[in-house]
């Protein structure tokens, strides 16, 4: 994916096409690439954490659309397009779902219009802004067009908490955003965890993640729990992305360790 377009730092690795860039995608640079590879080389399994990250928001989706009965969603960290976004996993349940995306990369915008291809019956919106500020999410004409905030809705923040570091406030980011939602939303959230790592394995991870120029938090089981302060978790509560509501045996998924990533989902009361 060259040349780089306008408004885009070539210079500057950015999360979402670096994430393009593990699941198998093209819409990525080199900085990205390499970006990637400098993570990789400190935790080996990355990439099998993004499919299997992508692999549970699916299943979240799907939990929500049928049998949580969400039909409005509220994707921040959307990312680039590929198979089986939100809309389309959430209107193939039910077609009337609406959903707003919400990324702050260049690249996403220019792709958005893939995001935007809605069932007849529902609909889709893209937001260009920051999950740092929650009050311009909250502010965009393309939220209040398209979600009635009156009604539950479904917030979507799936590997995109870890690029938020402790002096930006994350708890504040997400409780903003949870207090603009009424009763009954649902908030899903994943997060990359040392948890599963050894102390070399953490230090290593740690480094790698500061020399690959994207800031990233691996945070603790407590730390990402904190998240949901409040709120009713949905079984099976904090779990790994690979064991909340799998659809395949034990001996088919990976192992928890070599994905390292938390997830939860739970209701506003």
């Amino acid at each position: 994916m060259e040349p780089v377009p306008p408004g885009i730092d070539p210079t500057k690795a950015h999360p979402s096409r670096r994430y393009n860039y593990w699941l198998g995608g093209k819409d990525n640079f080199s900085v990205d690439r390499e970006s990637a590879d400098t993570v990789a080389s400190g935790f080996p399994t990355v990439a099998l954490a993004a499919r299997e990250n992508r692999k549970f928001m699916a299943r979240a989706v799907r939990y929500l659309a049928r049998d949580a009965g969400i039909t409005q969603f509220l994707d921040i960290g959307t990312g680039l397009p590929s198979a089986g976004n939100v809309h389309e996993v959430a209107q193939s349940i039910d077609p009337a779902a609406r959903i707003v995306y919400v990324d702050n990369d260049p690249v996403v915008l220019v792709h958005a219009r893939a995001l935007l291809t809605s069932s007849p019956e529902g609909r889709t919106a893209y937001i260009d802004a920051d999950l740092r500020e929650p009050g311009r999410i909250l502010a965009a004409p393309e939220l209040a067009e398209t979600l009635d905030l009156t009604r539950p809705v479904a917030l979507m923040l799936v590997a995109i908490m870890h690029f938020v570091s402790d002096d930006e406030d994350p708890y504040g980011i997400v409780a903003r955003l949870v207090d603009a939602l009424p009763s009954g939303s649902h908030v899903v959230i994943t997060h990359a965890t040392g948890d599963h790592l050894t102390p070399e394995q953490y230090e290593e991870a740690v480094e790698t993640n500061r020399r690959s120029g994207v800031p990233f938090s691996l945070r603790t089981r407590d730390e990402f729990a904190r998240f949901f302060d409040g709120l009713d978790l949905v079984d099976p509560g904090v779990t790994s992305v690979v064991e909340w509501r799998p659809d395949l045996p034990p001996e088919h998924r990976p192992r928890v360790e070599d994905v390292s990533m938390y997830c939860a989902a739970a209701r506003i009361p």
